[in-house]
């Protein structure tokens, strides 16, 4: 794995912004930092998400009439598996080369070097997934504890490979979780 795709998902845990679009950012904010080169998805109206690739953005609205409103961000990072040209070319122009799997041990290590540290918490897809979470930017980590039936296909997250980082999770939901789950996935 390059050291510049670590920092890459270093930097999205630990600011909680992807290049610096927050999860609360407008469209247009979002399309202003990682360019026009989306898929565009509104089933109904009042929710959208963009798809920059690996990177999706997410955001909701009352009614047509109203603007829309931010709601969470997540990188389908197992997407990599599949393609490596999944990663968005802002993204890449910035950080170079992404390899097609994220394994978490490492990147909690080198998050905890820099001072960002992940909390374990219960998730009701173990044992197959584990749940990470950074308290201060509310990013959270599923990882993958159960390699992917890959079949005759090349691909597929392995043991221990991210399988998506997302935000915005709140306090609120890990609390839950804790409540609702209790050991699991510790």
């Amino acid at each position: 794995m390059t050291p510049h795709s670590l920092a890459f998902y270093i930097d999205v845990i630990a600011s909680g912004t992807v290049l610096g679009a927050k999860p609360t950012d407008s469209p247009d904010q979002v399309t202003a930092i990682l360019g026009s080169d989306f898929a565009e998805n509104s089933p109904g109206g009042l929710s959208m998400w963009r798809d920059y690739g690996m990177v999706e953005f997410f955001w909701t609205r009352e009614s047509r009439d109203h603007p829309w409103e931010g709601h969470h961000f997540t990188l389908q990072v197992h997407r990599l598996s599949w393609s490596g040209s999944m990663v968005n070319e802002v993204i890449r122009a910035r950080y170079g080369r992404f390899d097609r799997h994220l394994d978490f041990d490492k990147l909690e290590r080198l998050a905890a070097r820099r001072g960002v540290r992940m909390e374990a918490v219960p998730d009701a897809n173990a044992p197959a997934f584990t749940l990470h979470w950074q308290p201060v930017s509310h990013v959270s980590a599923k990882v993958c504890r159960s390699a992917e039936k890959r079949g005759r296909r090349r691909g597929g997250a392995r043991r221990g490979d991210v399988y998506a980082l997302s935000s915005s999770t709140s306090p609120e939901q890990v609390a839950w979780y804790r409540t609702r789950y209790g050991g699991q996935g510790m």
